[in-house]
């Protein structure tokens, strides 16, 4: 790597800012020479005197375009050539020092041909008067004319703002505009000195004392930003994806509402690893409480700020107040529990499913069989460190709950949290003969109702054969689970019935003994 006495300082000039002409200064981007010359023998007198025929006709008023019956001159219009022009500056030279003055505007001048259009309206009115025949006929045939009269009722100032914006207007107010004649002044006439004066910094004391309160990396990527056009070219990110290197170019308050804006839902801590190297928590925290509400200790950006005043639902078409309203209304049921039910929100709320579940998608996740759960963790570093700031998010809800439940009707009952969330407790791992246990437990519970039953029957029953017995209340004997459990060999009782029709198990009168005798063997 070569030294730095390799590329020695040459020379200092000091840099001032002009603000003089910063809002009144364009750069205009037109032909040196134009090809329009009269007295050019390689000029077609005739056909420009057949051009200015067809744009003015035969009149000779201060309205014509070529008022010496010649295509003498050519019309140019300007376009903008740079959308942002705040990487351009106007520099002036003067004694060892160098004045930037901002462009407030870059145009292009391009030739308009807007005469031609002109002579296609001659021509339809000439033809329109030719084919309308003896206009005294027309005359003498419209005597009478029924006139009617519209009224137009009265304009809101939505419907006001979407006429003045629309290209129609600005295409009518364009055209309605006058022309401006200007004076044009040569490059050392005495009024363009005069002028070329505004150029330069009038005060430099005060640049001189000016400090900068960015770092040397900002403040160089300030005056060398990225090119426009070439972002364009590169593959467009999605549209959750936020660039960094564009956010710290924002104001704190800006990056802060960006960010939540994109994640939805992030703890404090996490935020603070994406803020600016020397952001303090003291003032992240103020611009935060602003865009973003706690629950469960983490912080969930506005509902406001997801859907701004005056947007509608790209699914209903419901307006922002109402997304708001029940979006609200799931983050306040995410203070009180880690678990909500999509019946619950449907119901109070009266959206669409796709807006019930747009709400739950940026703060919860969904689990089989149990709901949506909260996608965060408790964050009980930040309450302990914060006490003050959750108390006043505590205050915040409350005034949010009361007016939730004036906007929906709901009951106090109805407001009152569960005290106990089982869906929030960890997972349990039974063990295998924990669950033979409790399977047996519930099969003896069960075993009295099942006597019950099947005695019922039994008495509901008709006696259909006196040779046939019913084997009843059958008491069957339980396996050993353990190997040092011993086998209970213990001899079966076997009830009979006679006067049961149905026939479980039967034997012969009088060899039930025999039966006994086998089950003890």
């Amino acid at each position: 790597m070569e030294s730095e006495d390799d590329d020695p300082v040459v020379q200092e000039i000091d840099v001032f800012l002009a603000k003089s002409l910063s809002e009144k200064l364009y750069l205009l981007q037109m032909e040196m020479e134009i090809a329009m010359n009269t007295e050019s023998p390689n000029y077609c007198c005739s056909k420009g005197e057949q051009i200015a025929l067809n744009v003015d006709g035969a009149s000779n008023d201060d309205t014509s375009t070529y008022s010496t019956k010649l295509m003498d001159k050519q019309t140019f219009s300007s376009i903008q050539a740079e959308s942002n022009t705040t990487r351009y500056a106007a520099a002036l030279y003067r004694k060892g020092e160098i004045h930037l003055t901002p462009l407030h505007g870059i145009l292009q001048m391009r030739p308009s041909f807007t005469y031609l259009d002109k002579a296609d309206i001659k021509f339809k009115e000439r033809e329109a008067a030719n084919e309308g025949g003896d206009p005294s006929q027309d005359e003498a045939e419209d005597d009478v004319k029924q006139v009617n009269v519209r009224f137009s009722r009265p304009e809101s100032e939505k419907a006001k703002q979407r006429r003045v914006q629309s290209y129609e207007f600005l295409q009518k107010k364009q055209a309605e505009e006058n022309w401006v004649h200007l004076h044009y002044s040569g490059v050392k006439d005495s009024r363009s000195e005069h002028e070329r004066q505004y150029l330069l910094c009038q005060n430099t004391s005060v640049a001189d004392n000016m400090e900068l309160t960015k770092s040397p990396r900002d403040y160089l990527s300030m005056l060398m930003p990225s090119n426009v056009e070439e972002e364009k070219k590169k593959p467009v990110a999605p549209s959750n994806v936020l660039s960094l290197a564009q956010l710290r170019t924002l104001s704190l308050g800006d990056q802060i509402k960006g960010l939540m804006k994109n994640v939805k839902v992030i703890p404090f801590a996490n935020l603070m690893g994406l803020m600016a190297a020397g952001s303090e928590s003291i003032n992240v925290l103020r611009w935060l409480q602003q865009v973003a509400m706690l629950v469960q200790g983490n912080w969930v950006v506005k509902s406001d700020v997801v859907y701004p005043k005056g947007s509608l639902s790209p699914h209903s078409g419901v307006s922002a107040d109402a997304l708001c309203r029940g979006r609200d209304f799931v983050m306040w049921r995410f203070t009180k529990s880690r678990w909500v039910v999509w019946k619950e929100i449907a119901s109070v709320t009266k959206l669409c499913q796709e807006e019930v579940k747009e709400f739950l998608d940026h703060m919860s996740i969904p689990r089989i069989n149990k709901g949506w759960e909260f996608m965060l963790p408790y964050d009980e570093d930040f309450v302990k460190k914060h006490p003050d700031v959750v108390e006043r998010q505590s205050m915040l809800w409350k005034g949010i709950e009361s007016n939730l439940k004036k906007v929906f009707n709901i009951s106090n009952e109805d407001l009152v949290s569960r005290k106990q969330d089982m869906s929030s407790a960890p997972p349990v791992v039974i063990p295998g003969d924990q669950l033979v246990n409790i399977a047996k437990a519930k099969a003896t519970e069960n075993q009295a109702q099942l006597e019950r039953t099947l005695q019922k029957k039994k008495e509901q029953s008709k006696q259909t054969s006196s040779t046939v017995t019913v084997l009843a209340d059958v008491h069957i004997k339980e396996e050993p689970v353990r190997d040092e459990e011993p086998l209970d060999t213990s001899a079966c009782d076997i009830h009979t019935d006679e006067r049961s029709r149905e026939s479980v198990g039967h034997t012969p009168r009088g060899d039930g003994d025999l039966v006994t005798k086998e089950l003890m063997d």
